[in-house]
């Protein structure tokens, strides 16, 4: 007699949901300790994240001196902590400004698409908005980020 074994895992249980409110409070957190915790939970250990279309000051000194566009890339958990230590300081440590999920979709079995705006604390107004599209393990842990900002 033949044996069926069960072939799921995390990722077939996913809430796509859930993992968009966890990835948007990563850079809503205050506290760097607790940063760099949900960076451990959140990424694989050789994770990354890339900037997809780098800002325009970038773009034009790249075609100024007739270079191909850098990549804007982090990978690892050092190198992410860090990076989401940056963002905090620059957008939210001072409390004018928060990220809020927006909308979760998952696109294929692995790839899932979380929308985000930056509002303003103290009324809301959309500061800024873009969307990650997360490549994840059979775990439901993120491989690779692929950062959209619109302009």
């Amino acid at each position: 007699m033949a044996t069926t074994t069960d072939t799921t895992n995390a990722l077939d249980h996913l809430d796509v949901d859930d993992l968009a409110e966890r990835y948007v409070a990563l850079w809503n957190e205050p506290d760097a300790g607790r940063r760099r915790q949900l960076v451990e939970q959140l990424f694989v250990p050789d994770g990354g994240q890339v900037l997809v279309d780098p800002p325009a000051e970038l773009r034009d000194l790249a075609d100024f001196h007739r270079f191909r566009y850098p990549q804007m890339a982090v990978h690892g958990h050092d190198s992410l902590a860090a990076r989401v230590a940056a963002n905090h300081g620059n957008f939210v440590a001072s409390g004018e400004h928060r990220f809020v999920a927006t909308g979760t979709n998952r696109l294929l079995r692995h790839i899932v698409a979380v929308g985000w705006e930056m509002v303003a604390a103290a009324d809301d107004r959309v500061a800024g908005r873009g969307l990650n599209v997360l490549d994840l393990d059979d775990d439901g842990r993120i491989r690779h980020d692929h950062l959209y900002v619109e302009r």
